[in-house]
């Protein structure tokens, strides 16, 4: 029997940008993350600089050079600002990382601790898709802000709290592979970190009159993590996933969806912070009642904000997606809320790839 992996949760998502402190700025005062630990030259990082920016059990850490010779500058100029690293927390780094290289994973970092007053961290990571990387984390024994090298940030940089928009805890992430990858993937995360297949959506499910993608959805941590993998499927134009591919230069994280418990009041507060999401025909909206029959939520206040919702046998889900938060059509974020539905709104996929190309026809990428 292969032993487990015993993997907890997304311990945190790390971001390479360009300029961390103005990245910063705009997570604060778009979603509403809070500055939780900042490393730079104040606290004795020559190579780095980074922000630790959290709101419920969300934690996103943006960091980006402070030098030319930085060994990932290079990423920037081949991918733009985007995911770097998806940490996994773990019991036990060490075993973690021993059993994921000798199930065939390409170590990047082995395991390593590291210490100041607040205790001690350890960390170790291996490559997943394209050049992301996957660290298996445990900071059971540190009591400080983040980790070793931060330090909380000078209260005078802000002057106010940040407005948090009720965003609680990474629902799944989205990973866009190479056509024909997909299933190398997906026999990945099985083999190497004992996750499970959950769904499977082919061009059938996933297409529209131009374009489609096929998409599985692996798990783990006893369900807490969820991985959905994209790839290209054959189409008269060019696909969503494709466009990613171009741009970002190969693959990637394509988006992150954050769970809420009250998307209507998320999804207003973003507005009002001016984060931009896809939106959808009326025609959509005159049909949802039909197609997802009774749920607890204003159906009129729900198409005036654009939200979309889904329904399967479990119950059903309410979500919606911005537009790109890059100059390249790169990296997005979905905002989710479920009503018992564990699955990820295949009912609104249709409605949601068009939007999709009619931003693509806009930018002149179809």
């Amino acid at each position: 029997m292969i032993q487990d992996i015993p993997l907890r949760r997304i311990h945190h998502v790390r971001f390479f940008v360009g300029n961390a402190r103005q990245s910063a700025y705009f997570y604060r005062n778009a979603f509403g993350f809070e500055i939780a630990a900042y490393k730079g030259l104040e606290t004795g990082s020559q190579t780095e600089a980074g922000y630790v920016m959290r709101q419920g059990n969300i934690t996103l850490v943006l960091e980006s050079p402070l030098r030319a010779g930085h060994p990932e500058a290079g990423r920037l100029q081949l991918h733009g600002d985007g995911v770097r690293d998806v940490a996994l927390e773990v019991d036990d780094v060490a075993l973690s990382y021993q059993l994921a290289v000798e199930r065939g994973a390409v170590g990047v970092t082995p395991p390593t601790t590291i210490t100041d007053d607040h205790g001690s961290v350890t960390f170790a990571s291996i490559k997943a898709y394209g050049d992301t990387t996957h660290s298996f984390v445990n900071h059971d024994h540190y009591t400080g802000v983040f980790a070793p090298g931060y330090a909380p940030l000078d209260p005078d940089r802000y002057r106010k709290p940040a407005v948090g928009c009720g965003l609680e805890a990474i629902d799944h992430i989205v990973g866009n592979v190479e056509e024909g990858k997909m299933d190398e993937w997906v026999g990945f995360y099985e083999r190497i970190l004992g996750f499970s297949q959950l769904v499977h959506f082919d061009e059938k499910d996933i297409s529209t009159e131009y374009t489609a993608l096929m998409s599985k959805v692996v798990q783990g941590g006893n369900g807490r993590i969820k991985f959905p993998l994209n790839e290209p499927a054959e189409g008269r134009k060019k696909s969503q996933i494709e466009e990613y591919l171009e741009f970002y230069g190969g693959p990637g994280v394509q988006h992150i969806a954050m769970g809420t418990k009250n998307i209507l009041q998320t999804v207003r507060q973003l507005r009002a912070n001016d984060v931009n999401f896809l939106r959808v025909p009326q025609t959509y909206y005159d049909a949802l009642p039909d197609r997802v029959g009774e749920i607890d939520e204003d159906f009129k206040e729900i198409a005036e904000l654009g939200i979309l919702v889904d329904r399967d046998d479990e119950g059903y889900l309410l979500q919606i997606f911005t537009a790109p938060v890059e100059d390249r059509p790169t990296v997005f974020f979905e905002i989710i809320e479920r009503h018992g539905s564990r699955s990820f709104g295949k009912g609104n996929f249709k409605a949601l790839f068009e939007a999709i190309e009619r931003e693509q026809e806009r930018r002149g990428t179809l």
